[in-house]
């Protein structure tokens, strides 16, 4: 599915600010925004210097567009989320959007139990080179992505959380596809950047080549075995192959940076 195939309605659009940050991604940020446009008051792309048409396409289908210096991934999100106009929020990456179901899910959620809580998850499909993974993990991962415009992310520097201490959080039916990666070469070398900055946040803490064998034979039991991954063939096993190749590697590179010091 391309973005163009996305129909506008004349539906009214839901109380609902849509924000999304983004740099160069000229080739995903269209179907991330027309999946938003038709169910979103507003939708917020919050751009930190992309070289590419990101800007231009994310204004051509109608998103408010901001530029803000790139300043990690949990401040560029807050930041975001402070533009935010409406009383809730739906926050997307740039390589996320919702199929036709999931609109009128969220629809059906504001019409009905949306005030019962403060965060509502939804759930994550990720897609690997074209292929929706149907088990394990990531076929339906609950992350939090509606939520009230007050909320803000923890200031970490990777694997950012929304902080949702004291507020009611619900699980909804709503799906959210997760287009992850744009080939296998970028997609470990995006793990690799997130390991490396694991790393550093953990500096001090036990690291080894050991311990990374451990967590990399965990993730394949937890993922391959008890939650089906395996089922979904030759794909399936590859990415998950990328994630415990990861695992492994944020322990080794603790290691290291453990050694420098």
């Amino acid at each position: 599915m391309t973005y163009c195939t996305i129909m506008h309605t004349q539906v009214p659009k839901l109380p609902l600010s849509a924000v999304v940050i983004t740099h160069n991604e000229a080739d995903r940020i269209g179907r991330c925004v027309a999946s938003l446009l038709p169910v979103c008051a507003e939708v917020i792309v919050l751009d930190s210097g992309s070289s590419d048409d990101t800007v231009q396409i994310a204004r051509d289908l109608g998103a408010r567009v901001e530029h803000r210096d790139w300043d990690g991934f949990a401040r560029q999100k807050n930041a975001a989320i402070a533009m935010a106009s409406k009383d809730w929020v739906i926050l997307l990456d740039a390589d996320e959007w919702l199929e036709a179901d999931a609109q009128q899910a969220l629809r059906a959620l504001f019409a009905g139990e949306l005030e019962s809580a403060d965060v509502w998850l939804l759930q994550r499909r990720t897609h690997w080179l074209g292929q929706p993974m149907r088990y394990g993990s990531f076929s339906r991962e609950p992350i939090e992505r509606l939520f009230r415009s007050h909320l803000r992310h923890a200031d970490l520097p990777v694997h950012e959380y929304l902080d949702t201490q004291g507020q009611r959080v619900r699980a909804s039916q709503i799906r959210l596809e997760h287009d992850t990666a744009r080939n296998a070469r970028e997609y470990r070398e995006k793990l690799a950047r997130y390991a490396a900055l694991w790393a550093k946040a953990r500096a001090g803490k036990r690291g080894g080549a050991v311990r990374g064998f451990l967590a990399a034979a965990a993730y394949a039991i937890k993922n391959l075995i008890l939650r089906g991954g395996i089922l979904d063939g030759r794909k399936g096993l590859a990415f998950h192959r990328e994630h415990m190749r990861y695992a492994a590697l944020k322990y080794r590179l603790l290691a290291g940076q453990n050694a420098r010091h």
